[in-house]
């Protein structure tokens, strides 16, 4: 079941504070104390990740869709202009998920980590094209970065069901088991990451990475 998204003009003042707080930080200073790293997601109720309810939280769609898009934008020019200033190498990309918005972020990295974000999505052999028409007014600002497109998908291993003494209840762990020989029936990718584990990779949808 899907909750139903309410006080929409409340969400355009949370975006606008959200906005405004990444795009003031001292990015330098920022990741000369945070490894080299820093991201920012959308981090507006109810797409923060948080929820009490069961029902599933629709994706932003219309003005709010468009204005948290405006906001990773501002973001990354205004974290752009600070790297520039630096002289320092660096990573900084939009990742744009589709239908998984609310996922969406800008991400950015330097120094030992400037590597660190290059394998972090599979690329497929066919390609798609970011649909920045979908974004109406928004098309011009997201045709001026070079977008690659990816896979978005979830990621779970063959030792992730675990074992039966991990679990409060024997139905628990039972229940855990026949989710994951059900999952594993479903279209994914399998890949390797040592000799005993394997990886299984279902795709949720597309996502861009942009940048200029």
């Amino acid at each position: 079941m899907k909750q139903k998204i309410r006080g929409h003009n409340r969400r355009q003042k949370q975006i606008e504070h959200w906005v405004r707080d990444n795009v003031s930080i001292d990015l330098a200073d920022y990741l000369l104390n945070t490894s080299d790293r820093h991201y920012v997601k959308i981090r507006i109720h109810p797409w923060n990740g948080f929820s009490l309810k069961q029902s599933k939280t629709p994706e932003p769609s219309g003005k709010t869709k468009q204005k948290m898009l405006a906001g990773l934008l501002d973001i990354y020019t205004e974290w752009k202009k600070q790297l520039d200033e630096s002289g320092v190498p660096y990573y900084l990309k939009i990742w744009l998920f589709e239908p998984r918005f609310s996922q969406s972020q800008v991400v950015c990295a330097t120094g030992d980590n400037l590597q660190f974000y290059d394998n972090t999505f599979f690329k497929p052999a066919e390609t798609k094209e970011l649909p920045a028409g979908n974004y109406h007014d928004l098309k011009s600002r997201l045709d001026n970065l070079n977008w690659d497109y990816c896979l978005d998908e979830d990621h779970f291993d063959n030792n992730e069901v675990g074992e039966p003494e991990q679990y409060a209840t024997l139905a628990d762990f039972k229940a855990t088991e026949k989710w994951y020989f059900a999952a594993l029936k479903t279209p994914h990718r399998t890949t390797k990451s040592n000799e005993t584990t394997e990886v299984y990779s279902f795709k949720r949808g597309d996502v861009w990475t942009g940048g200029m």
